[in-house]
């Protein structure tokens, strides 16, 4: 039985030292420049295009033919989605796995929305490859990630919210301020795969006290961390201290944001998935 995990981009891993496994890249479109979230993008070049850009920007996910590309020959595939609650690529992984499997009736493929984006997908995607690896049969792995995906979560430190007001993903009075004198929000992704406001604090000590303290009220018990950085990595580096020495954290792993989650926290911005017990 032949397993693969493919994930759209928006969990920030774009190659794993994993034979199978494929990431399907989202498309970032600033006036007539194309960037597609891939391992060739030039990640400073797409934030310096955006900066010296004043029109409006978007973003595009997948279509339903760059996912069944993606889903190769394999027989049970494990597909992990940014959250239907903000984008697209979720339905059009639908429409690829009914074509897939119609054509292919022996093969099934499991779709997982996140709800969610970053750390949180990539905390899916890294247990979907430990349960694969240990030999585990689909079956078990399908019931053990969605039961494990209960326990998942997502916070945020971001120090703008430019791109996700201009592209209707917050409300423009939210966005308002934020970045402004050091304002920073923090917020978490909600149940329903939705940005969810918490705090406005001033500067980044105040904003990861708030996300210490969301993180221990959620359940956190010193399991896995991710800490996504865009172009923050001297935050991530104390926010990771400061959660190993409050909350006990045994397993932080920092990486940087790669292109669609660069577009929408910006430069300076934090995002942090985490498991709670």
């Amino acid at each position: 039985m032949k397993y693969r995990i493919v994930a759209d981009s928006s969990s920030n891993i774009l190659t794993m030292d994993f034979d199978e496994f494929a990431s399907v890249p989202m498309h970032i479109q600033v006036g007539n420049r194309h960037f597609s979230d891939d391992p060739s993008l030039d990640i400073e070049e797409m934030l310096a295009t955006l900066k010296a850009y004043k029109g409006k920007s978007q973003t595009a996910c997948p279509g339903p033919g760059d996912w069944i590309d993606a889903f190769g020959d394999a027989d049970r595939i494990f597909c992990v989605t940014i959250t239907s609650g903000l984008s697209g690529s979720y339905l059009s992984a639908k429409v690829a796995k009914e074509i897939y499997e119609s054509e292919h009736p022996d093969r099934k493929i499991l779709i997982i929305d996140s709800l969610s984006a970053g750390p949180e997908p990539a905390m899916l995607i890294l247990k979907l490859r430990e349960m694969i690896e240990e030999g585990l049969d689909h079956l078990t792995i399908g019931h053990r990630i969605l039961d494990y995906h209960k326990r998942t979560h997502l916070c945020f430190m971001l120090s703008s919210l430019h791109n996700l007001a201009m592209n209707g993903r917050v409300n423009p009075l939210v966005a308002k301020g934020i970045g402004i004198m050091k304002i920073r929000l923090v917020g978490k992704a909600s149940d329903v795969g939705e940005l969810e406001v918490l705090h406005k604090c001033r500067g980044d000590k105040k904003a990861f006290q708030a996300i210490i303290l969301h993180m221990n009220e959620n359940g956190y018990k010193g399991g896995r961390v991710i800490i996504a950085h865009d172009q923050c990595l001297e935050g991530a580096e104390t926010l990771a201290e400061s959660l190993k020495s409050m909350l006990g954290a045994r397993d932080v792993r920092i990486m940087p944001t790669t292109g669609l989650c660069s577009y929408y926290a910006e430069p300076g911005s934090l995002m942090i998935g985490f498991e709670s017990e």
